[in-house]
């Protein structure tokens, strides 16, 4: 037979333990599920900054800090992966262990940066790679840098780290960026900031830390190394979704269409986090979006 839980959170990062806490503190059990590690993206980042009233905890720490906070308050823990959830006023939730049974689920399940797929590129995550120039731009002070993207992100970034770093290449595949002119116009005027279009990188240097890209341009052929401290990659992220497919409607790049209510258009169900539709996507809406999920799939429940 299945247990039975009031709710069931989907994932285990920022977003899913906050609303784990938010729901538990409500009076309602709650199960949450993570396939992988609990904490999420936030983990390899050294140093968090900008969360309000903590100038400085580690990712690691931050998450650790979630996670005893939750399972402290009643918050049930299992490394399991989800992979089917059938609506109803009972809803199932399919996992690779078991199967479970409750009245409302948070997905929680957050967006992957989407990666270059270059060797080393994990193991130097944290070691010069990052995936978040807001995060991580403050600790390249005074040091060259790349950002790899042509969107808005990318150019976003470039601007954010120019306020920081001696030199910023922003390295793009095409001769023309996707993102907005007026940004590409701020950028181009920056003494600072070098673009290096047409170009891809094809290797990261160096062995316990980034200490250069090799990059190749894709018209000549020309292939030239890069002194770089700072590997910061901009090509976009990837939600991980498509086993909710059929239970919640999903935007054209896969995330989760939901508001700042975080509601989605099937009853019971809600997205939080970085998973669904929005516009900024940082710890701290990530724990807003938790706060917000817990107590209005609390609501829902009675």
């Amino acid at each position: 037979m299945s247990e039975m839980f009031d709710i069931i959170v989907i994932g285990a990062g920022t977003a899913g333990m906050t609303a784990g806490i938010y729901a538990t503190r409500a009076g309602k059990s709650v199960l949450m599920l993570e396939q992988t590690a609990y904490g999420g993206q936030i983990i390899n980042t050294p140093d968090i900054e900008n969360y309000p009233g903590i100038a400085h905890v580690s990712g690691f720490e931050f998450a650790q800090g979630l996670y005893e906070q939750a399972t402290g308050l009643g918050v049930l823990y299992r490394s399991e992966q989800v992979l089917s959830v059938t609506d109803g006023e009972i809803k199932r939730v399919k996992t690779s262990e078991a199967e479970y049974e409750c009245k409302a689920v948070i997905i929680a399940t957050g967006a992957k940066n989407r990666p270059l797929g270059l060797e080393r590129e994990q193991e130097l995550t944290g070691a010069g790679v990052s995936y978040c120039a807001t995060c991580d731009g403050a600790f390249f002070r005074k040091k060259d840098v790349a950002v790899i993207g042509g969107g808005n992100t990318a150019l976003e970034d470039g601007a954010f780290l120019s306020n920081y770093c001696n030199r910023v290449y922003i390295i793009h595949r095409r001769d023309e960026f996707r993102g907005d002119e007026k940004d590409v116009a701020t950028l181009r005027d920056k003494e600072n900031v070098e673009f290096v279009l047409d170009s891809v990188v094809t290797e990261i240097l160096g062995e316990d830390m980034v200490e250069g890209i090799r990059v190749k341009n894709v018209k000549t052929d020309e292939v030239k190394d890069l002194s770089v401290r700072g590997l910061f990659i901009a090509i976009g992220q990837m939600p991980d979704n498509q086993a909710f497919a059929d239970l919640v409607e999903l935007d054209a790049q896969g995330y989760i269409k939901a508001d700042e209510s975080c509601e989605t258009g099937t009853p019971g169900i809600y997205a939080a986090g970085d998973c669904r539709t929005k516009t900024v996507r940082q710890l701290t809406t990530a724990a807003s979006d938790g706060a917000v999920a817990g107590l209005a799939a609390a609501r829902y429940v009675g």
